[in-house]
C-alpha cells in the first residue's frame, strides 16, 4: 500500500518510466490508489473516497446479482413496469424536475453544455417508452440458443446472464432508461453518471429506482449509482476485478482511458467514445436527395450526426447545394453553421465565407466566428462538438474511392452513407467502407430505439478495432453469456 509519492519518483509503466509529477505528489494521501495505464503510459490518481463511492455501489451490485436467481422474471417484468409508472408520474417527478433544473443551471454557469442534460418532456417519454419495451419484451434470463444431439445423450447451449455491468456514462438524465436493459436478462447495473447529471441521477434512484425494485422485490443493488462527482470513481469502478462487462460513453479520450483501465484489470470492454458520421456523394447523386440527407444529418449534435461530406470533382455542382443545406439546418435552429473545408477544396468554396463572421452559440455562450475556415487533410478525424451552431467539414475529392480511403483512415468508422442512383456503386462502396453502420441516405437513423426497436446501451464504432459476434448496437439483449448442459440418457455412457 503506498503512502506517499515523492516528486520526481520514477513509476514503471509497460516498458518504460513515468516521473511523478509535484502536483501529483501533493495531492496523493494514504489511501489513494496509483494506476499506471500500460497502453498510455498515463498515472492516474484515484483518492480513497472515490475508491470507496465505487466499491459501495459494486458490492451493491454485486450481491444482488447473486440474488436475483431466486426472482422471478414476472418480477423483473413488474419492475420495469412500475420503473416506467414512476417516470410517467407527475408527482413523482417533482423533486426530479427541480434537480435537473438545478444541474442545468450549474452546468451553464459553469460553461459547460447542457445539451442531453436537459431532462425535456420529449426525453422522459422516451425513457418510459424504452422501458416498457423491456417490460414486454419476450427475452429472458434463460434461453435454448443451440442443441447438440448425440447417441444416448445430447448438450444444451442456453443464455444465461452474463453478470454486474458498470457503466460510465455523460451527464445525460436517459441513461437510466438505457441502462436498465440488462436487468431483463437478469444482469445487474452499477452506473457512474457524469458529475453534472449526479443530481438529477441521485434524484431519479430516490423518486423511481428504488420505490420499483422494492415494489416488484428485486435486490436493492440491481441498479445501483456510484455517488461520486469525482471522475476517478469511474476508474476506481472500471479497476474492478469482479464486472462482466464494462461499458463507456463519453468523449474519445475519457473512453479510451476507461477502456484502458479496464482491459488491464482484465474486463471486457464496449467503448462508445467518438462519434461523427461521414456522407459521400456519388457521381450520380440526385441534388435534392443530397441536400435532404445533409440538412437532416444535423438537425442536432449527437454521435451520429454529420461530421464530414465528400463530395467528387466531377461534382462540384453540389457544394453550394451542401452549403445551403447546412446553412438551413442552422436556420432551423435559430442560429448559423460553421463550415470547415479542406484545404485543396477552398477553391470551391465562395471566398466570401471565409471572411463573413456570423455568430455561433457554444456552451459558453454566443461567439462571432468566421462563416468558413481552412483545416488539413490531417483534422478530418475531429469531432466537431457543437451546441446549437452546426459544425461541419467538407472535402473534395477525385472519386468515391478516395472518400472511402479518406473515411478508413481519419473517421472513427462508425456511421458512413453513399448518396448515388448507381446499385453497383452502393455494392463498391458497403464492400469497402469500413463501418458498422452504412446507409444511402441522412445519418441519424443510427440509433437502436429509431432503427431496431431496441432500447440503446450505447453505438460501438470500430474505432478500437471491430467487434467479437455482435453489432454495433449494445442493447439489452446482447448483454449475456452461454452456458452448456449435459442430458445423458444411456447410464453407461462413457470414452
Amino acid at each position: 500500500m503506498l503512502e506517499r509519492l515523492e516528486p520526481g519518483q520514477l513509476v514503471v509503466v509497460g516498458d518504460g518510466l513515468v516521473e511523478v509529477s509535484a502536483e501529483l505528489a501533493e495531492a496523493f494521501r494514504p489511501g489513494d490508489r496509483l494506476v499506471a495505464i500500460a497502453a498510455t503510459g498515463d498515472l492516474l490518481h484515484v483518492p480513497s473516497a472515490a475508491l470507496e463511492a465505487a466499491a459501495s455501489a459494486t458490492d451493491a451490485a454485486v450481491g444482488a446479482f447473486a440474488a436475483l436467481g431466486a426472482v422471478s422474471d414476472d418480477q423483473i417484468t413488474a419492475f420495469f413496469d412500475a420503473f416506467a409508472a414512476n417516470l410517467d408520474d407527475d408527482e413523482t417527478m417533482a423533486p426530479v424536475l427541480a434537480a435537473n433544473a438545478a444541474d442545468v443551471e450549474a452546468a451553464r454557469a459553469a460553461g459547460r453544455s447542457t445539451t442531453r442534460l436537459v431532462l425535456t418532456p420529449s426525453m422522459r417519454a422516451d425513457m418510459v417508452t424504452g422501458l416498457r419495451g423491456w417490460r414486454d419484451s419476450t427475452l429472458r434470463r434463460d434461453g435454448e440458443v443451440a442443441t447438440f444431439p448425440h447417441a444416448g445423450w445430447a448438450v444444451e447451449a442456453r443464455r444465461a446472464p452474463l453478470g454486474v455491468v458498470a457503466f460510465v456514462f455523460e451527464g445525460r438524465p436517459n441513461v437510466f432508461a438505457d441502462a436498465a436493459g440488462v436487468v431483463r436478462t437478469g444482469n445487474t447495473v452499477v452506473m457512474r453518471i457524469g458529475s453534472d447529471a449526479l443530481g438529477t441521477a441521485e434524484a431519479i434512484v430516490a423518486a423511481a429506482v428504488e420505490p420499483a425494485l422494492a415494489s416488484s422485490g428485486l435486490p436493492a443493488g440491481t441498479m445501483s449509482l456510484v455517488r461520486s462527482r469525482d471522475r476517478a470513481s469511474g476508474w476506481a469502478l472500471f479497476g474492478r476485478p469482479d464486472l462482466g462487462l464494462a461499458v463507456a460513453r463519453g468523449s474519445g479520450t475519457a473512453v479510451a482511458q476507461l477502456g484502458a483501465v479496464a482491459r488491464q484489470a482484465g474486463t471486457p470492454v464496449s467503448l462508445h467514445g467518438t462519434g461523427g458520421a461521414w456522407l459521400v456523394a456519388g457521381r450520380s447523386a440526385d441534388a435534392g436527395r443530397f441536400a435532404a440527407s445533409v440538412a437532416n444529418s444535423l438537425d442536432r449534435k449527437v454521435c451520429n450526426t454529420l461530421n464530414v461530406c465528400c463530395i467528387p470533382e466531377a461534382r462540384v455542382d453540389l457544394v453550394p447545394v451542401f452549403l445551403d443545406a447546412v446553412d438551413r439546418a442552422a436556420e432551423a435552429l435559430g442560429t448559423a453553421a460553421r463550415v470547415h473545408v479542406e484545404s485543396q477544396s477552398r477553391r470551391h468554396v465562395p471566398a466570401d465565407r471565409f471572411e463573413r463572421i456570423v455568430t455561433v452559440t457554444r456552451a459558453d455562450g454566443d461567439h462571432d466566428e468566421p462563416q468558413a475556415t481552412e483545416l488539413d487533410e490531417s483534422e478530418l478525424g475531429t469531432e466537431w462538438e457543437w451546441e446549437r451552431s452546426p459544425e461541419v467539414s467538407l472535402v473534395v475529392v477525385p472519386d468515391v474511392d478516395r472518400a472511402v480511403a479518406l473515411h478508413n483512415r481519419y473517421s472513427p468508422r462508425f456511421v458512413a452513407s453513399l448518396i448515388s442512383d448507381d446499385e453497383a456503386e452502393h455494392h463498391r462502396f458497403y464492400a469497402a467502407v469500413d463501418a458498422p453502420f452504412v446507409g444511402d441516405g441522412f445519418t441519424r437513423w443510427v440509433d437502436g430505439q429509431y432503427a431496431l426497436d431496441t432500447p440503446e446501451l450505447g453505438l460501438a464504432n470500430w474505432q478500437y478495432g471491430r467487434l467479437l459476434a455482435r453489432g454495433g448496437v449494445l442493447s439489452g439483449e446482447s448483454v449475456y453469456t452461454v452456458r452448456h448442459r449435459a442430458t445423458i440418457t444411456d447410464p453407461g455412457l462413457h470414452r
